[in-house]
Formats: structure tokens, sequence, C-alpha cells
């Protein structure tokens, strides 16, 4: 198909997905002649995914580059793409301080859930800034409160890592993209079930 059908496919002005182009995000299509090209339905499939990344979920052309060149080419070490696209995603990471113990925070939290403390993994960095700002405005996350999401989120993981593909580019697409596109579902999901729970118990206004 021609450009013009690519876009109208997916419902996208032609000049995003020329856009899309020059950026790198969609790989270009095979010529037809000097000023024309061919598209198929893997472009199709590239492109609603761009949308979705620079759309719904809120990434940037640069983090959403990031996160497609990881798809495109994830190296042999799944543990440390994964630590490249968390880190690509918004809030973005951090680099380490030049403190010995650079995340404190992180690291107490995660101790205690017996979870895995990496500082070099960007999530870490994240964590560190989030427990921060709870305790910096007045509302430190209380170690029940930390040990119930705890609970949650390893649950969430698990079922995750058990459906992940075994081929290994397969496993990489589901890990990275899951990551990238899963959790703004995540944080709808709990924000609704707030909704829900203060509905049941305080009633529906008006």
């Amino acid at each position: 198909m021609r450009i013009s059908a690519l876009a109208a496919e997916v419902g996208l002005p032609v000049a995003t997905v020329k856009f899309y182009l020059r950026e790198g995000l969609l790989h270009a299509g095979a010529a037809s002649s000097a000023t024309q090209a061919s598209y198929d339905d893997g472009h199709v499939r590239r492109l609603r995914l761009v949308r979705a990344l620079t759309g719904p979920v809120g990434l940037s052309v640069q983090q959403a580059r990031a996160v497609l060149q990881l798809v495109d080419e994830p190296g042999d070490d799944l543990y440390s793409t994964l630590g490249r696209a968390v880190g690509a995603l918004p809030p973005g990471g951090a680099e380490p301080g030049e403190a010995s113990d650079p995340f404190p925070r992180a690291r107490a939290a995660l101790e205690s859930l017996g979870q895995v403390y990496d500082p070099d993994f960007a999530a870490v960095a994240q964590l560190e800034r989030a427990l921060a700002a709870a305790a910096d405005a007045g509302m430190p996350i209380s170690p029940e409160r930390l040990a119930h999401y705890g609970r949650t989120t390893a649950e969430l993981a698990a079922y995750d890592l058990e459906r992940m593909p075994a081929e290994p580019h397969a496993a990489v697409e589901y890990t990275v993209l899951g990551t990238a596109l899963y959790e703004p579902v995540l944080l709808a999901l709990r924000r609704l079930a707030h909704q829900d729970a203060a509905v049941r118990r305080l009633g529906r206004p008006g």
C-alpha cells in the first residue's frame, strides 16, 4: 500500500506518518519508484504501536524511539534490556550519586520486601524520588502500606513473567512493550478502584 493508504488505515495524517519516518520510529517502505514506497501490515502494526506510545502512554518522540530501538535490537541480556527500557520511560531514571548509599530509602524499602536491590536499575532511582517526595510532603509510606503494595505488585510481576514468551526476541518485545503499555492501565485501574471504594463506603454524591 502507498503511504496515503497506510495513514488512512491507522487514522493518522500523512504528514504525521512522514514525521515518524524521518524520526526513525517507522522503518522505510520498499521503494516502488524513484519517489514512492510500498508499505505492508508490518508498517501498520508498527505505526499503531508508535501512536500508542506517543499518545495514551505519553512518551516523547525521543522516549518512544529509545523503547523501539530496544525492541528492534534487544541484545542478549534481557535483564539489562528491561533496565534500559525502564530508564527510557517517564519519570526516567537517575545515575547513582557519589554517596556510599545513593538510594537509602529505596534500599530499605526493597530489603523490607525481600526484593533485589540493584542501584543501577533505573526504577530504584524512581522509587527513591517517590519515597522522598511522599516523606517531604508529610505523608511517608508506612511499613504496613509498603508491605501491602509490595505483595500486590509482586503478584502482578509474577503473573506477567509467567506469560513471557520463550523466544528471546519475543520475550524482549513482550517485556519492554508490556512495561510501556500496561503501566498506564495499572495507574488508571488503581484510581478507578479508589473511586469505586469511595462510592461503596460513602455513597454516590447527588
